[in-house]
Protein backbone atom coordinates (compact mmCIF):
# COMPACT_ATOMS: atom_id res chain seq x y z
CA UNK A 1 0.00 0.00 0.00
CA UNK A 2 1.65 3.54 -0.84
CA UNK A 3 1.83 5.91 1.92
CA UNK A 4 3.33 9.05 0.04
CA UNK A 5 1.28 11.76 -2.11
CA UNK A 6 3.43 11.47 -4.77
CA UNK A 7 2.06 10.41 -8.26
CA UNK A 8 3.35 6.70 -9.35
CA UNK A 9 6.04 6.65 -11.98
CA UNK A 10 3.92 5.00 -15.07
CA UNK A 11 0.86 8.38 -14.09
CA UNK A 12 0.22 11.51 -15.15
CA UNK A 13 0.62 13.86 -11.89
CA UNK A 14 -2.57 15.17 -10.89
CA UNK A 15 -3.80 18.60 -10.52
CA UNK A 16 -4.75 20.00 -6.68
CA UNK A 17 -8.51 20.17 -6.63
CA UNK A 18 -9.48 23.52 -6.61
CA UNK A 19 -12.75 25.00 -5.26
CA UNK A 20 -12.07 29.09 -6.15
CA UNK A 21 -14.19 30.71 -8.99
CA UNK A 22 -13.79 30.08 -12.47
CA UNK A 23 -11.96 32.90 -13.28
CA UNK A 24 -8.92 32.52 -11.32
CA UNK A 25 -8.99 28.50 -11.82
CA UNK A 26 -8.49 29.53 -15.13
CA UNK A 27 -5.71 31.49 -14.49
CA UNK A 28 -3.87 29.07 -11.92
CA UNK A 29 -4.62 26.24 -15.19
CA UNK A 30 -2.79 28.69 -17.34
CA UNK A 31 -0.01 29.45 -14.66
CA UNK A 32 0.76 25.27 -14.82
CA UNK A 33 0.89 25.15 -18.76
CA UNK A 34 -1.89 22.50 -18.42
CA UNK A 35 -4.88 24.89 -20.08
CA UNK A 36 -4.73 25.40 -24.11
CA UNK A 37 -6.83 29.12 -25.56
CA UNK A 38 -7.43 30.13 -28.35
CA UNK A 39 -6.82 33.85 -29.09
CA UNK A 40 -9.60 36.30 -30.61
CA UNK A 41 -9.73 34.77 -33.48
CA UNK A 42 -9.94 30.88 -31.96
CA UNK A 43 -6.44 30.75 -33.49
CA UNK A 44 -4.08 27.60 -31.48
CA UNK A 45 -1.25 28.97 -28.77
CA UNK A 46 0.25 26.08 -27.84
CA UNK A 47 1.90 26.50 -24.36
CA UNK A 48 5.42 25.09 -23.86
CA UNK A 49 5.11 21.69 -21.77
CA UNK A 50 7.49 21.63 -18.65
CA UNK A 51 9.43 18.33 -19.57
CA UNK A 52 10.68 19.85 -22.72
CA UNK A 53 11.35 22.91 -23.97
CA UNK A 54 11.19 23.59 -27.33
CA UNK A 55 13.17 26.14 -29.34
CA UNK A 56 10.02 28.43 -30.15
CA UNK A 57 6.26 28.70 -29.23
CA UNK A 58 3.72 28.81 -31.87
CA UNK A 59 2.11 32.05 -32.08
CA UNK A 60 -0.49 33.03 -34.53
CA UNK A 61 1.39 34.54 -37.39
CA UNK A 62 4.55 32.95 -37.05
CA UNK A 63 7.41 31.95 -34.73
CA UNK A 64 8.91 33.30 -31.59
CA UNK A 65 12.26 32.48 -30.97
CA UNK A 66 13.32 31.67 -27.22
CA UNK A 67 16.85 32.05 -28.48
CA UNK A 68 18.82 33.99 -31.73
CA UNK A 69 22.00 32.29 -31.12
CA UNK A 70 21.65 30.06 -34.35
CA UNK A 71 20.59 32.79 -36.02
CA UNK A 72 23.80 35.02 -35.11
CA UNK A 73 25.90 31.84 -35.31
CA UNK A 74 24.77 32.02 -39.08
CA UNK A 75 25.04 35.70 -39.81
CA UNK A 76 27.66 37.22 -37.91
CA UNK A 77 30.94 36.07 -39.78
CA UNK A 78 29.97 38.31 -43.18
CA UNK A 79 29.37 41.45 -40.48
CA UNK A 80 32.27 43.74 -39.84
CA UNK A 81 34.24 46.63 -38.99
CA UNK A 82 35.06 49.31 -41.12
CA UNK A 83 38.37 51.04 -40.02
CA UNK A 84 39.21 54.79 -42.50
CA UNK A 85 41.97 56.14 -42.42
CA UNK A 86 42.93 59.96 -44.00
CA UNK A 87 41.74 63.44 -43.23
CA UNK A 88 38.67 62.69 -41.80
CA UNK A 89 36.67 64.92 -40.07
CA UNK A 90 34.23 63.81 -36.73
CA UNK A 91 31.61 65.65 -34.68
CA UNK A 92 33.19 66.65 -31.38
CA UNK A 93 31.94 65.79 -28.09
CA UNK A 94 34.13 67.71 -25.78
CA UNK A 95 36.89 68.19 -27.73
CA UNK A 96 37.41 65.00 -28.00
CA UNK A 97 36.13 63.00 -31.60
CA UNK A 98 32.60 61.22 -31.46
CA UNK A 99 33.57 57.49 -32.83
CA UNK A 100 31.16 57.25 -36.34
CA UNK A 101 29.53 61.01 -35.80
CA UNK A 102 30.72 62.18 -38.79
CA UNK A 103 30.83 66.04 -39.05
CA UNK A 104 28.82 66.25 -42.56
CA UNK A 105 29.17 69.47 -44.60
CA UNK A 106 25.94 71.16 -44.95
CA UNK A 107 25.33 70.03 -48.60
CA UNK A 108 24.94 66.39 -47.63
CA UNK A 109 21.53 64.79 -47.87
CA UNK A 110 21.95 63.83 -43.52
CA UNK A 111 23.13 67.18 -42.75
CA UNK A 112 20.38 67.90 -40.91
CA UNK A 113 19.19 64.99 -39.56
CA UNK A 114 22.89 64.51 -37.91
CA UNK A 115 22.87 68.46 -36.79
CA UNK A 116 19.63 67.41 -34.64
CA UNK A 117 21.24 64.24 -33.18
CA UNK A 118 24.07 66.27 -31.99
CA UNK A 119 21.57 68.46 -29.97
CA UNK A 120 22.80 69.02 -26.36
CA UNK A 121 25.67 67.64 -26.64
CA UNK A 122 29.10 69.52 -25.91
CA UNK A 123 30.87 69.96 -28.53
CA UNK A 124 34.15 70.90 -29.80
CA UNK A 125 36.08 72.41 -32.69
CA UNK A 126 35.71 69.60 -35.43
CA UNK A 127 39.23 68.70 -36.02
CA UNK A 128 41.12 66.61 -39.27
CA UNK A 129 41.76 63.01 -37.67
CA UNK A 130 44.25 61.25 -39.03
CA UNK A 131 43.08 58.01 -38.29
CA UNK A 132 38.97 56.64 -37.53
CA UNK A 133 37.56 53.57 -36.67
CA UNK A 134 34.22 54.74 -38.48
CA UNK A 135 32.05 51.88 -38.74
CA UNK A 136 30.21 49.02 -39.93
CA UNK A 137 29.61 46.93 -42.90
CA UNK A 138 28.53 43.39 -44.34
CA UNK A 139 30.02 40.90 -47.74
CA UNK A 140 27.16 40.36 -50.58
CA UNK A 141 29.24 38.38 -52.37
CA UNK A 142 31.58 35.58 -51.82
CA UNK A 143 34.43 37.43 -53.86
CA UNK A 144 34.27 40.35 -51.24
CA UNK A 145 31.91 43.04 -52.18
CA UNK A 146 30.78 44.90 -49.37
CA UNK A 147 28.14 47.53 -48.45
CA UNK A 148 28.11 50.12 -45.76
CA UNK A 149 26.97 53.89 -45.47
CA UNK A 150 28.65 56.28 -47.60
CA UNK A 151 29.13 59.15 -44.57
CA UNK A 152 31.80 56.18 -42.76
CA UNK A 153 33.62 55.79 -46.32
CA UNK A 154 33.58 59.47 -47.55
CA UNK A 155 36.78 61.13 -48.11
CA UNK A 156 38.97 58.42 -47.09
CA UNK A 157 42.14 58.17 -48.26
CA UNK A 158 42.83 54.06 -46.81
CA UNK A 159 39.86 51.71 -46.06
CA UNK A 160 40.29 48.64 -43.50
CA UNK A 161 38.27 45.81 -43.12
CA UNK A 162 38.18 43.51 -39.85
CA UNK A 163 36.39 40.04 -40.09
CA UNK A 164 34.24 38.43 -36.87
CA UNK A 165 37.49 36.56 -36.58
CA UNK A 166 40.10 39.16 -36.70
CA UNK A 167 41.19 38.87 -39.98
CA UNK A 168 42.23 42.16 -41.68
CA UNK A 169 41.98 43.49 -45.54
CA UNK A 170 42.17 46.25 -47.35
CA UNK A 171 39.11 47.57 -49.68
CA UNK A 172 38.72 50.30 -52.13
CA UNK A 173 35.83 52.18 -52.73
CA UNK A 174 34.09 50.67 -55.48
CA UNK A 175 31.06 53.53 -55.96
CA UNK A 176 29.06 56.06 -53.69
CA UNK A 177 25.72 56.87 -53.42
CA UNK A 178 25.29 60.09 -51.11
CA UNK A 179 21.52 60.58 -51.81
CA UNK A 180 20.68 57.39 -50.24
CA UNK A 181 23.66 57.13 -47.86
CA UNK A 182 25.50 54.00 -49.23
CA UNK A 183 28.96 52.77 -50.65
CA UNK A 184 29.88 49.79 -52.25
CA UNK A 185 33.47 48.71 -51.28
CA UNK A 186 35.66 45.52 -52.96
CA UNK A 187 38.10 43.37 -50.68
CA UNK A 188 41.38 44.45 -52.93
CA UNK A 189 43.87 42.15 -51.66
CA UNK A 190 44.80 38.88 -53.72
CA UNK A 191 43.08 36.17 -52.07
CA UNK A 192 41.51 32.78 -52.56
CA UNK A 193 39.39 33.06 -49.33
CA UNK A 194 35.80 32.82 -50.04
CA UNK A 195 33.88 35.13 -47.68
CA UNK A 196 31.12 34.41 -46.14
CA UNK A 197 28.26 36.88 -47.75
CA UNK A 198 24.23 37.56 -46.87
CA UNK A 199 21.02 37.84 -49.03
CA UNK A 200 19.18 40.75 -49.03
CA UNK A 201 15.14 40.26 -48.68
CA UNK A 202 13.36 40.00 -51.27
CA UNK A 203 9.43 40.88 -49.12
CA UNK A 204 9.52 44.14 -47.09
CA UNK A 205 9.03 43.07 -43.21
CA UNK A 206 6.01 44.15 -41.48
CA UNK A 207 5.65 46.43 -38.43
CA UNK A 208 5.98 43.91 -35.63
CA UNK A 209 8.20 41.35 -36.79
CA UNK A 210 11.65 40.64 -35.00
CA UNK A 211 14.79 42.18 -36.39
CA UNK A 212 18.79 41.49 -35.28
CA UNK A 213 20.99 44.44 -35.89
CA UNK A 214 24.30 43.54 -35.98
CA UNK A 215 27.81 45.82 -36.44
CA UNK A 216 30.62 47.76 -34.61
CA UNK A 217 28.96 50.09 -31.75
CA UNK A 218 31.44 52.58 -29.88
CA UNK A 219 34.41 50.65 -31.71
CA UNK A 220 33.29 47.66 -29.17
CA UNK A 221 33.41 44.84 -32.17
CA UNK A 222 31.07 42.73 -33.40
CA UNK A 223 27.40 43.27 -31.36
CA UNK A 224 23.99 42.20 -31.98
CA UNK A 225 20.68 43.48 -30.83
CA UNK A 226 17.51 42.35 -30.94
CA UNK A 227 13.99 44.26 -31.57
CA UNK A 228 11.25 45.16 -34.20
CA UNK A 229 10.62 46.99 -36.79
CA UNK A 230 8.62 50.11 -35.29
CA UNK A 231 7.41 51.43 -38.54
CA UNK A 232 7.47 51.74 -42.70
CA UNK A 233 7.93 55.23 -44.41
CA UNK A 234 9.59 57.00 -41.76
CA UNK A 235 10.97 60.65 -43.39
CA UNK A 236 14.29 61.26 -41.92
CA UNK A 237 15.05 64.32 -44.12
CA UNK A 238 17.38 62.92 -46.42
CA UNK A 239 15.71 63.36 -49.62
CA UNK A 240 12.52 61.99 -51.31
CA UNK A 241 13.40 57.88 -49.87
CA UNK A 242 11.78 56.29 -46.75
CA UNK A 243 13.43 54.64 -43.84
CA UNK A 244 12.47 52.03 -41.78
CA UNK A 245 12.27 52.41 -38.37
CA UNK A 246 13.56 49.70 -36.01
CA UNK A 247 13.66 49.31 -31.70
CA UNK A 248 17.03 47.13 -31.51
CA UNK A 249 19.77 49.23 -29.74
CA UNK A 250 21.67 50.90 -32.81
CA UNK A 251 24.76 53.13 -31.42
CA UNK A 252 27.36 54.97 -32.95
CA UNK A 253 29.52 52.64 -35.14
CA UNK A 254 26.67 50.69 -36.11
CA UNK A 255 26.62 52.92 -39.20
CA UNK A 256 26.46 50.60 -42.22
CA UNK A 257 25.86 47.61 -40.20
CA UNK A 258 22.95 45.18 -41.47
CA UNK A 259 19.37 44.64 -40.08
CA UNK A 260 18.15 40.96 -40.73
CA UNK A 261 14.79 39.18 -40.42
CA UNK A 262 14.54 35.81 -38.71
CA UNK A 263 15.67 34.07 -42.04
CA UNK A 264 18.71 35.67 -41.93
CA UNK A 265 18.14 38.20 -44.53
CA UNK A 266 19.09 42.02 -44.87
CA UNK A 267 15.66 43.95 -44.57
CA UNK A 268 17.96 46.97 -44.08
CA UNK A 269 21.02 48.90 -43.28
CA UNK A 270 21.15 50.97 -40.61
CA UNK A 271 22.13 54.43 -41.43
CA UNK A 272 20.78 57.06 -38.79
CA UNK A 273 19.68 57.25 -35.34
CA UNK A 274 17.26 59.83 -33.46
CA UNK A 275 18.69 60.76 -29.90
CA UNK A 276 18.87 64.16 -27.86
CA UNK A 277 22.03 62.41 -25.81
CA UNK A 278 23.97 60.74 -28.78
CA UNK A 279 22.78 56.86 -27.19
CA UNK A 280 20.10 54.73 -28.29
CA UNK A 281 16.42 55.52 -27.08
CA UNK A 282 15.34 52.47 -29.14
CA UNK A 283 14.77 54.44 -32.57
CA UNK A 284 16.84 53.74 -35.51
CA UNK A 285 16.93 53.77 -38.87
CA UNK A 286 17.32 51.64 -41.72
CA UNK A 287 17.65 51.77 -45.87
CA UNK A 288 15.05 49.69 -46.82
CA UNK A 289 16.50 46.31 -48.63
CA UNK A 290 15.05 46.42 -51.73
CA UNK A 291 16.03 49.98 -52.00
CA UNK A 292 19.90 48.67 -51.39
CA UNK A 293 19.73 46.29 -53.82
CA UNK A 294 18.43 48.36 -56.29
CA UNK A 295 21.60 50.66 -55.69
CA UNK A 296 24.08 48.29 -54.97
CA UNK A 297 23.16 46.85 -58.66
CA UNK A 298 23.80 50.37 -60.26
CA UNK A 299 27.47 51.05 -58.05
CA UNK A 300 28.75 47.58 -58.78
CA UNK A 301 27.93 48.18 -62.69
CA UNK A 302 28.54 52.27 -62.60
CA UNK A 303 30.30 52.97 -59.73
CA UNK A 304 27.50 56.27 -59.39
CA UNK A 305 23.58 56.22 -59.64
CA UNK A 306 22.14 58.41 -62.07
CA UNK A 307 18.62 59.82 -61.40
CA UNK A 308 16.71 62.03 -63.47
CA UNK A 309 16.25 65.35 -62.76
CA UNK A 310 13.06 68.37 -63.40
CA UNK A 311 15.31 71.50 -61.75
CA UNK A 312 12.65 72.57 -59.55
CA UNK A 313 12.20 73.32 -55.64
CA UNK A 314 8.26 71.43 -54.62
CA UNK A 315 6.23 72.20 -51.59
CA UNK A 316 3.26 69.88 -50.75
CA UNK A 317 -0.40 71.47 -51.89
CA UNK A 318 -2.51 71.94 -48.26
CA UNK A 319 -6.40 72.43 -47.91
CA UNK A 320 -6.03 75.88 -48.80
CA UNK A 321 -3.71 76.06 -51.66
CA UNK A 322 -6.13 73.37 -53.08
CA UNK A 323 -8.85 75.89 -52.72
CA UNK A 324 -7.42 78.82 -53.66
CA UNK A 325 -6.16 77.68 -57.40
CA UNK A 326 -9.33 75.13 -57.54
CA UNK A 327 -8.29 71.95 -57.02
CA UNK A 328 -10.66 69.39 -55.98
CA UNK A 329 -8.27 67.62 -53.28
CA UNK A 330 -4.64 68.94 -51.74
CA UNK A 331 -2.35 66.65 -53.71
CA UNK A 332 0.28 67.05 -56.23
CA UNK A 333 3.51 69.24 -55.76
CA UNK A 334 3.58 72.94 -56.37
CA UNK A 335 6.78 74.41 -57.95
CA UNK A 336 8.06 77.19 -55.60
CA UNK A 337 11.29 77.96 -57.69
CA UNK A 338 12.61 76.92 -61.04
CA UNK A 339 16.33 76.31 -60.70
CA UNK A 340 18.10 78.70 -63.11
CA UNK A 341 19.23 76.49 -66.03
CA UNK A 342 17.73 73.43 -64.92
CA UNK A 343 15.74 71.65 -67.34
CA UNK A 344 12.64 73.26 -66.38
CA UNK A 345 13.93 76.29 -66.98
CA UNK A 346 13.76 75.49 -70.95
CA UNK A 347 10.07 74.63 -71.05
CA UNK A 348 6.28 76.88 -69.76
CA UNK A 349 6.87 75.87 -65.89
CA UNK A 350 6.28 78.56 -63.42
CA UNK A 351 6.36 78.70 -59.60
CA UNK A 352 2.69 78.14 -58.32
CA UNK A 353 2.45 75.64 -60.83
CA UNK A 354 1.49 72.12 -59.53
CA UNK A 355 2.31 68.61 -60.85
CA UNK A 356 -0.91 66.53 -60.39
CA UNK A 357 0.53 63.59 -62.69
CA UNK A 358 3.84 62.10 -63.97
CA UNK A 359 3.03 60.11 -67.39
CA UNK A 360 -0.27 59.40 -66.35
CA UNK A 361 0.12 58.43 -62.73
CA UNK A 362 -1.18 60.60 -60.03
CA UNK A 363 1.51 62.46 -57.69
CA UNK A 364 0.04 62.27 -54.40
CA UNK A 365 2.79 64.91 -52.72
CA UNK A 366 5.84 66.61 -53.21
CA UNK A 367 8.05 63.18 -52.10
CA UNK A 368 5.84 61.24 -54.22
CA UNK A 369 7.00 63.41 -57.24
CA UNK A 370 10.31 63.15 -56.08
CA UNK A 371 10.84 59.44 -56.18
CA UNK A 372 8.79 59.37 -59.45
CA UNK A 373 11.27 61.48 -61.19
CA UNK A 374 14.58 59.84 -59.25
CA UNK A 375 13.49 56.83 -60.88
CA UNK A 376 13.59 57.74 -64.25
CA UNK A 377 16.77 57.91 -66.29
CA UNK A 378 18.45 61.42 -67.13
CA UNK A 379 17.61 62.31 -70.89
CA UNK A 380 14.64 60.69 -70.65
CA UNK A 381 10.82 61.91 -72.18
CA UNK A 382 8.61 62.74 -69.45
CA UNK A 383 4.59 63.70 -69.21
CA UNK A 384 4.05 66.15 -66.21
CA UNK A 385 0.64 67.68 -66.07
CA UNK A 386 0.12 70.52 -64.69
CA UNK A 387 -2.22 73.17 -62.61
CA UNK A 388 -2.10 76.72 -62.97
CA UNK A 389 -4.86 78.42 -61.17
CA UNK A 390 -7.65 75.83 -62.05
CA UNK A 391 -5.96 75.06 -65.73
CA UNK A 392 -5.10 71.74 -66.35
CA UNK A 393 -2.65 71.56 -69.38
CA UNK A 394 0.25 68.83 -70.15
CA UNK A 395 4.10 69.60 -70.46
CA UNK A 396 6.59 66.99 -72.46
CA UNK A 397 10.40 67.82 -71.53
CA UNK A 398 13.59 66.19 -70.91
CA UNK A 399 14.81 65.23 -67.82
CA UNK A 400 18.28 66.06 -66.64
CA UNK A 401 21.01 64.56 -64.47
CA UNK A 402 20.38 65.11 -60.66
CA UNK A 403 23.81 67.31 -59.51
CA UNK A 404 25.77 66.56 -57.06
CA UNK A 405 24.53 68.39 -53.56
CA UNK A 406 27.33 70.84 -53.84
CA UNK A 407 26.49 71.83 -57.43
CA UNK A 408 22.31 71.94 -56.64
CA UNK A 409 23.26 74.07 -53.49
CA UNK A 410 25.04 76.42 -56.06
CA UNK A 411 22.15 76.00 -58.07
CA UNK A 412 19.51 76.75 -55.85
CA UNK A 413 21.40 79.69 -53.79
CA UNK A 414 19.78 82.77 -54.00
CA UNK A 415 20.02 86.25 -52.04
CA UNK A 416 17.67 85.99 -48.86
CA UNK A 417 14.03 88.19 -50.19
CA UNK A 418 9.22 102.30 -45.75
CA UNK A 419 6.11 100.56 -45.40
CA UNK A 420 2.31 100.75 -46.48
CA UNK A 421 -0.53 99.22 -43.89
CA UNK A 422 -2.93 96.73 -46.10
CA UNK A 423 -5.45 96.21 -42.92
CA UNK A 424 -7.30 93.28 -45.22
CA UNK A 425 -4.37 91.09 -45.22
CA UNK A 426 -3.20 91.92 -41.60
CA UNK A 427 0.30 93.40 -43.16
CA UNK A 428 2.55 96.12 -43.38
CA UNK A 429 4.72 95.88 -46.87
CA UNK A 430 7.40 98.05 -48.17
CA UNK A 431 9.29 97.40 -51.55
CA UNK A 432 12.13 95.29 -51.07
CA UNK A 433 14.77 97.61 -53.15
CA UNK A 434 13.86 100.06 -50.28
CA UNK A 435 15.03 97.47 -47.40
CA UNK A 436 18.69 97.24 -47.45
CA UNK A 437 20.03 93.33 -47.94
CA UNK A 438 16.78 92.54 -49.11
CA UNK A 439 17.22 92.20 -52.99
CA UNK A 440 15.68 93.60 -55.59
CA UNK A 441 12.77 91.44 -55.66
CA UNK A 442 9.38 91.57 -54.06
CA UNK A 443 7.49 93.24 -51.39
CA UNK A 444 9.25 92.85 -47.68
CA UNK A 445 6.61 92.54 -44.31
CA UNK A 446 7.42 94.66 -42.28
CA UNK A 447 4.96 94.01 -39.45
CA UNK A 448 2.06 91.54 -39.16
CA UNK A 449 -1.12 91.81 -37.03
CA UNK A 450 -0.76 88.98 -34.37
CA UNK A 451 -4.38 88.00 -34.80
CA UNK A 452 -4.69 88.04 -38.68
CA UNK A 453 -4.88 84.98 -40.98
CA UNK A 454 -1.50 86.22 -42.01
CA UNK A 455 -0.13 85.11 -38.34
CA UNK A 456 -1.65 81.81 -38.04
CA UNK A 457 -0.36 81.20 -41.66
CA UNK A 458 3.17 81.74 -40.62
CA UNK A 459 4.33 84.97 -42.17
CA UNK A 460 6.62 87.29 -40.30
CA UNK A 461 8.33 90.52 -40.47
CA UNK A 462 11.26 90.43 -43.14
CA UNK A 463 9.45 87.61 -45.49
CA UNK A 464 9.26 89.05 -49.01
CA UNK A 465 6.12 88.28 -51.25
CA UNK A 466 7.16 87.58 -54.17
CA UNK A 467 3.76 86.49 -56.11
CA UNK A 468 0.10 87.41 -55.29
CA UNK A 469 -2.72 85.27 -57.18
CA UNK A 470 -0.15 84.63 -59.81
CA UNK A 471 0.73 88.57 -60.05
CA UNK A 472 4.68 89.29 -60.02
CA UNK A 473 4.77 92.18 -56.65
CA UNK A 474 7.44 94.85 -56.94
CA UNK A 475 5.18 97.57 -54.52
CA UNK A 476 2.12 97.38 -52.31
CA UNK A 477 -0.05 98.04 -54.91
CA UNK A 478 0.71 95.41 -56.67
CA UNK A 479 -0.20 93.20 -54.01
CA UNK A 480 -3.54 95.06 -53.80
CA UNK A 481 -3.84 94.18 -57.85
CA UNK A 482 -3.16 90.62 -56.70
CA UNK A 483 -5.45 90.34 -54.11
CA UNK A 484 -8.79 92.06 -56.95
CA UNK A 485 -7.75 89.35 -59.31
CA UNK A 486 -8.28 86.63 -56.31
CA UNK A 487 -11.47 88.58 -55.68
CA UNK A 488 -12.80 88.32 -59.21
CA UNK A 489 -12.20 85.04 -59.94
CA UNK A 490 -13.65 83.86 -56.61
CA UNK A 491 -16.76 81.37 -56.59
CA UNK A 492 -20.24 82.68 -56.04
CA UNK A 493 -21.38 81.56 -52.96
CA UNK A 494 -18.68 81.98 -50.87
CA UNK A 495 -18.23 83.70 -47.84
CA UNK A 496 -14.27 83.74 -47.86
CA UNK A 497 -11.73 83.94 -50.57
CA UNK A 498 -8.46 82.26 -50.92
CA UNK A 499 -5.58 84.67 -51.45
CA UNK A 500 -2.24 82.79 -52.94
CA UNK A 501 0.55 84.32 -51.79
CA UNK A 502 4.59 83.21 -53.04
CA UNK A 503 6.55 83.66 -50.06
CA UNK A 504 10.28 83.67 -49.49
CA UNK A 505 11.90 83.59 -45.89
CA UNK A 506 15.79 83.78 -46.21
CA UNK A 507 16.62 81.24 -48.88
CA UNK A 508 13.43 79.43 -49.06
CA UNK A 509 10.17 79.83 -51.20
CA UNK A 510 6.77 78.40 -50.31
CA UNK A 511 3.37 79.34 -51.09
CA UNK A 512 0.70 80.55 -48.67
CA UNK A 513 -3.26 80.89 -48.99
CA UNK A 514 -4.62 83.87 -47.02
CA UNK A 515 -8.55 83.44 -46.12
CA UNK A 516 -10.26 87.37 -47.11
CA UNK A 517 -13.98 88.17 -46.48
CA UNK A 518 -15.81 89.30 -49.24
CA UNK A 519 -16.54 92.98 -49.17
Amino acid sequence: MRTDQSPAANESPRLPKLTRKPALLAAALIATGALGLTLGSGMPFAVAETAQTPQTMEMPFGRAPLTFADLVAKVSPAVVSINVKGDVKMAQNDGMPIPGMPDLPEDNPLYDFFKQFRKGMPQGPSKPTPSLAQGSGFFVSEDGYLVTNNHVVEDADNISVTMEDGEKFTAKLVGTDPRTDLALLKVTEETSKKFPFVKFSDKAPRVGDWVLAVGNPFGLGGTVTAGIISAHNRDIGSGPYDYLQIDAAVNRGNSGGPTFNLDGEVIGVNTAIFSPSGGNVGIAFAVPAALVKQVVTELQSDGSVDRGWLGVVIQNVNDDIADSIGLKEPKGAMITKVTEDGPASKEDIKAGDVIVEVNGEEVKDSRDLARKIAELDPDTEVKLSIVRYGDKREVDMMLGSFPSAKKLAALQDEPANQSEQMEDLGLSLAPAVKIPGAGDEGVVITEVDPSSDAADKGLKPGDIILQVAGVNVSAPGDVSTGVKKAMAGAKDGKDTVKVLMQVKTGDQTRFVALSLKKA
